[in-house]
């Protein structure tokens, strides 16, 4: 029996969640430097998972929510331990936690509501995962590398995330709202 070269993208995905509590385990335990690259192997399977799936043909409705829950899981999951021992500021973390579970649940009434149009991505959307993924990543480094401390710029970009987090849930909410589904829970791929 051979294995489905077209699951390749989805049993990468599934690698991702696995990811999640050796991250969490990692950060407790105070091994920042294992944590930090496995969160950086994780951004790398991530965009091998996405080739793959363009590249083989591979695109699945399962991959299309496995992808991203595994992304926001360990990004979510980052938040919270990071937050907790004061390296991001709590009232950010909320904010995007409550952003990511407001977008759950208009999703979830989107679904209930028998939409059945494509969810899409916004830009905006893309743009926060992006700096929500760059801060925690300067936040991780700094601490299992030894990185500098960037200063003013890490407080830049703790704004940056917070902004694009607003604008982008609202966006969304807006969208779900007002006409044809546009994004998912997990949206930002």
């Amino acid at each position: 029996m051979t294995f489905p070269l077209k699951a390749l993208p989805n049993v990468i995905s599934i690698a991702r969640f696995l990811a999640v509590p050796v991250v969490v385990w990692l950060i407790l335990a105070g091994h920042m430097t294992a944590a930090f690259w496995v969160f950086v192997g994780a951004g790398v399977s991530d965009a091998v998972d996405g080739y793959l799936a363009k590249r083989l043909n591979a695109r699945t409705v399962i991959g299309s929510y496995l992808d991203p829950l595994a992304d926001k899981l360990l990004l979510i999951a980052i938040y919270l331990l990071l937050g907790r021992e004061g390296h991001i500021p709590v009232w950010l973390v909320v904010l995007v936690i409550a952003r990511d579970a407001a977008l759950l649940a208009g999703s979830l009434l989107v679904v209930r509501s028998d939409r059945t149009s494509a969810m899409r991505p916004l830009l905006v959307s893309k743009l926060n995962t992006s700096l929500q993924i760059v801060l925690a990543g300067l936040v991780m480094a700094r601490l299992g590398l030894g990185w500098p401390d960037i200063g003013i710029g890490l407080d830049v970009l703790v704004y940056a995330v917070a902004v694009t987090t607003l604008v982008s849930g609202g966006a969304y909410l807006w969208r779900m709202r007002t006409g044809p589904a546009t994004g998912a829970p997990g949206d930002d791929g």
